[in-house]
């Protein structure tokens, strides 16, 4: 199967939208304002996203991530920050996922990130196997699970 990759920093493209709100279908929330939640995240002006895609233009998935940091008067820290992942329901346990993510560790490496933090309340299992580890010093106002993965390895 030859599949398209594609990194996106405009998040109304229709390959995009049509991701992100299938996932939000899947996962039951709704949202009045659809054209104003993409332009916020375009506002945002770091937030990227792959999206894949077959040879026949069928959704496979996306991840959407962002370089960020931590910054106090002595530390500093750049990180990436795995905002939201999602695979179609009938192209999970493929690899698509695992490849999603890797895109996505090896660009925030790049960038000069040396870490990439998620939170998760399912597929605990899918990040650990893939390096995560629970991050119990790091709350997230979502009270989600906290991982952490190392990106030395990139």
């Amino acid at each position: 199967m030859v599949i398209n990759t594609f990194l996106l920093s405009d998040f109304t493209d229709p390959r995009f939208r049509a991701a992100f709100q299938a996932y939000f279908s899947e996962i039951d929330v709704s949202v009045k304002d659809w054209d104003g939640l993409f332009r916020e995240m375009n506002e945002e002006g770091n937030n990227l996203a792959y999206v894949l895609l077959d040879e026949e233009e069928n959704l496979l998935g996306f991840l959407q991530f962002q370089m960020t940091g931590f910054s106090n008067w002595f530390f500093e820290e750049s990180f990436g920050f795995i905002r939201e992942f999602w695979v179609h329901p009938a192209h999970r346990r493929q690899g698509y996922g695992s490849m999603l993510l890797s895109m996505a560790e090896h660009y925030l490496a790049e960038h000069g990130a040396h870490r990439a933090v998620l939170t998760a309340d399912d597929a605990l299992d899918f990040y650990l196997v893939r390096g995560y580890k629970k991050a119990p010093g790091i709350r997230a106002k979502n009270k989600m699970e906290v991982l952490v993965r190392s990106l030395s390895q990139y």
